[in-house]
């Protein structure tokens, strides 16, 4: 089977303005990377995203927050806070970003594809049960979770891999308490939002299923390899996840104007490599990768281009 490439023209059409890092050429640079390699994009299942509906966002969000975005479009509001930005068709491309998770989902769970990347836009970690916030309007990896144990029987249990290099604090907050999602971010310490800390756990039933792995600005890329495995190695002696996540944050590469950590494609590679290795031993090989973070256009293509080709190897 390929490796599902989720992608849809609609990404581009969120504006966040002249000088917001997150802006539409980082879909621009990514679907040039992996376009024109043409053998490549040939060996790829290139799929569609679809949008979905309230009710899958809502098993997510509360009412008051798919309301929130929704009316911020009607009302032609332009910040739902300092970072935040929505324009004509955000409303919309927001719903195809949670869409592609979940169209990434049914496809490496129905047998389309292997594994998948999204390459949605807006990114989604940081939104929370009740707010948007740091670019985010709705937590694309969340809805898929919920999606995915919702509607598959098979699905129980799932692993969230966060790279990126802000703390996935949306995503942690929403599975806090939840024993059968187990939450892991590796994350540049202090940085925004300023959660994150190791002393972050769980709560509840959901105790010691959130693991945090804080790294300090300027880590060697080696030492925090070095934690990624050690990591990954705990949580695989205690959690069997039925399906893995990586909310793939590019911005911990050692370009990235937005972070202050060291990492290359090569490591970047490495790690999609322990993660594949631990879901070909758990879960089938199931994993679906959605794009978070990364913000230098000269590298970020090439970045995700090597993620891509990783999850597509033999």
């Amino acid at each position: 089977m390929k490796t599902a490439l989720i992608h849809h023209p609609i990404y581009e059409k969120h504006d966040t303005g002249i000088g917001h890092p997150e802006t539409p050429k980082r879909y621009e640079v990514i679907m040039n990377a992996l376009e024109n390699d043409k053998k490549f994009w040939e060996s790829l299942n290139s799929i569609k995203a679809e949008p979905v509906s309230k009710g899958i966002i809502q098993a997510a969000h509360t009412p008051q927050h798919f309301k929130q975005i929704e009316t911020a479009f009607e009302n032609g509001v332009e910040y739902l806070d300092a970072d935040t930005v929505v324009s004509m068709h955000s409303f919309e491309a927001s719903l195809y970003g949670a869409g592609g998770a979940c169209r990434a989902v049914d496809a490496v769970i129905n047998g389309e594809a292997k594994n998948a990347f999204v390459a949605a836009r807006p990114p989604g970690h940081h939104a929370t049960a009740e707010n948007a916030m740091g670019f985010c309007l709705f937590n694309n990896v969340a809805v898929a979770v919920r999606y995915a144990q919702n509607k598959y029987k098979e699905i129980e249990r799932v692993a969230i891999i966060d790279w990126d290099v802000h703390h996935g604090n949306g995503t942690q907050g929403i599975f806090f308490d939840d024993p059968t999602v187990f939450f892991f971010s590796m994350h540049q310490y202090p940085w925004y939002p300023g959660t994150g800390s190791r002393g972050e756990t769980g709560f509840g039933r959901g105790k010691d299923y959130t693991l945090n792995v804080p790294v300090k600005a300027q880590t060697s890329a080696q030492s925090q390899k070095r934690m990624f495995e050690n990591a990954l190695g705990d949580i695989r002696r205690s959690f069997k996840p039925d399906l893995i996540m990586i909310s793939a944050g590019f911005d911990a590469h050692l370009t990235d104007p937005l972070g202050q950590l060291l990492l290359e494609d090569s490591d970047f590679v490495q790690m999609t490599r322990t993660v594949k290795q631990w879901a070909d031993e758990v879960c089938g090989g199931r994993i679906v990768s959605c794009l978070e973070g990364g913000y230098n256009l000269e590298t970020l293509g090439q970045t995700v281009k090597a993620h891509v080709k990783t999850l597509s190897d033999k």
